[in-house]
């Protein structure tokens, strides 16, 4: 017999002919990935084993760029309102005169009075270019997508220490011994926290999760503490107590890094009442206990005292701010037994966890014997830290109380010493920055003329009254009312109130609306009916839109695309350049700086333009100053590309660190290097900077890192960044409130202010919350961020579709049952605003005083080339719809935006709402609103998912 073989089969086909890197775009972590292609095709991603942020990890997300790439949803072509704004009746057009339409536009605008231009951009992850434009051409109407999302966390991490939780830090992966995580959304950098998390298993470490709902990091935790919402500063403030009570604090380290010794002087009533003792050079005052007299806090030769009340030489009483924290949380309000029910945690698991804290912090202190010099010169032969760390994100963010809350957390950290040492919480390049940073908010009045550039930044840092974007009579500036009364340090803006605001005039109209990866009529809308019908207002008089003019750039037929006047189709991420800059949200590492970009692996099919690009092209047709040649020739004829290469933000800083100078061998400062983006393509597109074990630690007092910071352009000079417990700017805007200094608030605004600006950090009610019948409204209301997702994107991926095309409204089973409710149930959801329909599904990980939902899988039907049938639309939802823009009306008929009274931070989480079972009705989620109809420019129309 013949003998019988198997045929030989390649299991492993080689189906690519080329490999490119870049950096992803799936979400916030900007991993390294690898793409590989077939004639310019791409057929599979990966990630970058040499990557500094993922190592090679790659997500679920992260794996299906190809299906976004690819989406049937792309736009393909500029396109002109021609019907009903909302109504998708659109012409295509060419770019020529897309580009001039929005050019004549723009440039009436910036001739009469810019800002009447409210130029505001979502997860565009190129604020660098995008808010220098907006200087440029003169507005002060520029935020991005932080207003929404962080500016709580930014804030009150850059007022208290230099940096902050997410972004600007990270824990001490490799030395913690003890992980607490506050709140954190799963979508955000999961790459990075699932490597340390994946390395704190191996070594045994103890993660603790504070979160009302146990999902994805919850789900690993060794301990779940499942708070109420909204209280997440109480149970911070009871840790606190503890360890006052229990004299379990790092006393050297409040007194090194800290204002804890600084005087704060006891006047009430008085126009420095609360404000630092200083003396005739303006440094702050500490009590020295040896000489037994006050000296400048600014000496490194001193025993400061940080307790007691001193009597100063001009006869005022002061007090160190520490003995005013002291007070405030040894005080009954924060004690276990007092908090307890209101955070939904046992008095006795906050006792233990504060024990636990104590013991791994002082009994567990960990030692490197790494030499260092502290800003004094003096010399440390070895750096101690306390290992335990913290991360904390939106869970804490979007409420009311968050900027406060923050600071507690901080207070928490700082009291144990646990920032920026082995073991702790550490600082990621740029930050540390000075507490706050000192650059300000343009846009006062005088500074926003006709075809002039604004003199600074539109964002920036508010350190007193005086800093306000307000007119004399205490009128705001900006069309958002951030940096004025109603939010004096929104740092980020306040981009949910732009359209309300502009709908109504309120502080003043605006002629263009300019968005850019914004979706603001839906799942970025504080409520989807009001926002809609703030797009789509006439004036009664003139019949036009009170919005005259509406531009929006983006990659996808999102929901808002209808409501824009003009569309400028953008690329997707696979198909141009961008810049991770050390000038905007960079990659960093704690090891060091670490910038990227990305490169075209492919060209485009479609008539779209990046749009950066088109930003730089618009701001040549403009004449912008930094734009345009003398002779008024563009100056980045070559686009974003050109302008990375060779822009510099000051002498020798550009928007990437690496490879600088003619020959490429700077970093950090150097001329433009016209092969710079070569040297990066040859490095897998990115670069990275491991700074020397002697400055990677106490950065906020290092000498030798303070020096190289500022030779690195992060710093302005090599001072100590010391530590704000005590926040005195607050205290500046109290004494404004009780009618002290040149610039104080109008009537309406003086008791928030004298309410919510408190100095120490501490725990106040969420607003809404305290505004609301607990009994009519008995749950609390949150969204959380699914991994396999990232704000609204998603749902158009064929394969994350796959893991989660729909979404339901969870809440315990304990009391879901006692309602009389099972899986499947669709009910009836009430707040004080509105009502939905939705089906539940009871699960035993969620606070019982909580319902929750996956954030932004409810999609209006038609929007994004969805079937206008598809699980998104029909059984998916928002709880966008039940938020109120505005709290409820104060004396004298004022309203204020629903939001952090201190940053302008939206108060998403603050919702309570009431449930009950719908009886009898269509099997189909509330509201439902019209189909929004197809039009010409998309790419795939036909391919209808």
């Amino acid at each position: 017999m013949p003998r019988m073989t198997q045929p030989k089969i390649d299991t492993s086909p080689k189906t690519w002919d080329e490999i490119k890197t870049t950096t992803c775009y799936m979400c916030a972590c900007r991993c390294g990935i690898k793409v590989y292609l077939k004639d310019g095709t791409v057929k599979y991603i990966e990630g970058n084993r040499d990557h500094p942020v993922n190592k090679g990890v790659i997500c679920g997300k992260g794996a299906s760029g190809i299906m976004q790439h690819y989406s049937p949803a792309r736009l393909s072509k500029p396109m002109l309102r021609v019907g009903e704004r909302g109504g998708g009746e659109f012409r295509e057009i060419e770019w020529e005169e897309a580009l001039t339409l929005a050019t004549t536009w723009l440039k009436k605008v910036r001739a009469e009075d810019p800002k009447r231009l409210a130029f505001f951009t979502g997860r565009d992850q190129s604020q660098g270019l995008t808010g220098w434009w907006a200087t440029q051409f003169g507005t002060p109407n520029y935020a991005a997508h932080g207003g929404f999302c962080s500016v709580n966390m930014a804030a009150a991490g850059l007022y208290t220490f230099g940096g902050s939780f997410w972004e600007f830090g990270e824990p001490d992966w490799k030395h913690t011994k003890y992980f607490l995580l506050f709140g954190v959304a799963e979508d955000h950098a999961s790459n990075p926290i699932k490597i340390g998390l994946g390395k704190l298993k191996e070594r045994g470490v103890k993660i603790v999760s504070i979160n009302p709902v146990r999902t994805g990091y919850s789900a690993i935790a060794d301990e779940w503490i499942g708070i109420r919402p909204g209280t997440d500063g109480l149970f911070a403030g009871a840790l606190i107590h503890e360890l006052l009570r229990n004299q379990k604090i790092d006393l050297d380290y409040l007194a090194r890094y800290t204002n804890a010794a600084w005087l704060v002087i006891r006047n009430p009533g008085g126009a420095d009442d609360g404000t630092f003792a200083r003396n005739a050079n303006g440094e702050p005052l500490i009590y020295d206990a040896v000489i037994g007299r006050p000296l400048s806090a600014h000496r490194a030769d001193t025993s400061p005292k940080l307790v007691g009340e001193v009597t100063l030489v001009d006869g005022r009483r002061a007090v160190p701010s520490f003995m005013l924290v002291a007070e405030r949380f040894l005080a009954d309000d924060y004690s276990p037994a007092k908090v307890a029910e209101a955070c939904g945690i046992p008095a006795d698991t906050i006792r233990r966890i504060a024990t636990e804290l104590a013991r791994t912090a002082f009994e567990e202190e960990l030692c490197l014997n790494i030499g260092w010099r502290d800003w004094a010169g003096r010399i440390h032969d070895k750096m101690i830290g306390r290992p335990v760390s913290m991360y904390a994100m939106r869970g804490i963010s979007a409420h009311s109380n968050g900027f406060q809350t923050c600071r507690t957390l901080h207070l928490l950290q700082i009291i144990l010493g646990t920032i920026d040492v082995p073991g702790g919480f550490r600082y990621r390049p740029p930050f540390p920055k000075p507490a706050p940073p000192g650059i300000k908010p343009a846009g006062k009045p005088g500074q926003v003329k006709p075809n002039t550039a604004l003199p600074g930044p539109p964002l920036g840092f508010v350190a007193a009254p005086e800093d306000l974007l307000i007119d004399a009579e205490g009128t705001p500036q900006r069309i958002d009312k951030a940096y004025s009364w109603e939010a004096p340090l929104a740092a980020h803006g306040m981009m949910h109130t732009v359209i309300a605001n502009a709908a109504k005039r309120d502080p003043y109209g605006i002629d263009v609306l300019f968005l850019y990866m914004a979706n603001m009529s839906w799942n970025s809308a504080m409520n989807v009916t009001e926002t809609t019908g703030h797009l789509t207002a006439k004036d009664e008089k003139t019949g036009d839109y009170v919005i005259p003019h509406i531009i929006y750039s983006d990659a996808y037929a999102s929901e808002m695309v209808h409501y824009a006047d003009l569309i400028l189709p953008d690329t997707t991420y696979l198909e141009r350049w961008d810049c991770i800059s050390l000038l905007d949200r960079p990659i960093s590492e704690a090891d060091g700086p670490a910038d990227a970009i990305r490169q075209p692996v492919t060209e485009p099919d479609r008539d779209v333009r990046p749009f950066q690009t088109v930003l730089l092209d618009l701001g040549a047709r403009l004449g912008l100053t930094g734009m345009t040649n003398e002779d008024g020739t563009p100056r980045y004829p070559g686009g974003y590309e050109d302008y990375i290469v060779n822009h510099e933000r000051s002498p020798g800083v550009g928007p990437l660190a690496g490879w600088r100078g003619k020959e490429g061998v700077f970093h950090g400062r150097g001329e433009p290097n016209p092969k710079q983006l070569e040297r990066y393509i040859e490095n897998g597109c990115h670069w990275f900077y491991e700074l020397p074990d002697h400055v990677k630690y106490y950065r906020h007092a290092n000498r030798d890192y303070l020096e190289w910071a500022t030779s690195f352009g992060f710093i302005g000079k090599p001072e100590p960044i010391v530590f704000q417990l005590y926040l005195e700017p607050l205290q500046k805007f109290r004494l404004a409130a009780q009618g002290h200094g040149a610039i104080v608030p109008p009537p309406v605004h003086r008791e928030r202010i004298l309410t919510y600006f408190d100095p120490l950090p501490g725990w106040y009610e969420p607003i809404e919350e305290s505004l609301r019948d607990k009994t009519e409204y008995p749950f609390h209301a949150i969204t959380q961020r699914p991994m396999a997702m990232y704000h609204s994107w998603g749902s158009q991926n064929a394969w994350l579709r796959q893991i989660l095309g729909r979404n339901w409204l969870y809440l315990a089973r304990s009391r879901g049952e006692a309602m009389g409710l099972e899986d499947g149930d669709w009910v009836h959801v009430t707040s004080a605003t509105s009502r939905i329909k939705v089906q539940v599904k009871l699960m035993d990980g969620v606070n019982p005083h909580t319902v929750w939902t996956w954030n932004a899988i409810g999609k209006r039907s038609g929007a994004w080339a969805l079937a206008p049938d598809a699980p998104e639309a029909k059984k998916g939802f928002l709880l966008n719809h039940l938020i109120a823009e505005l709290l409820p009306e104060r004396d004298g008929g004022y309203r204020y935006s629903n939001s952090d009274p201190v940053t302008g931070q939206a108060a998403w989480y603050d919702l309570r709402v009431r449930i009950e079972k719908a009886e009898d009705e269509p099997q189909m989620s509330a509201p439902q609103f019209p189909v929004l109809t197809g039009f010409k420019g998309i790419a795939g129309r036909r391919r209808r998912v």
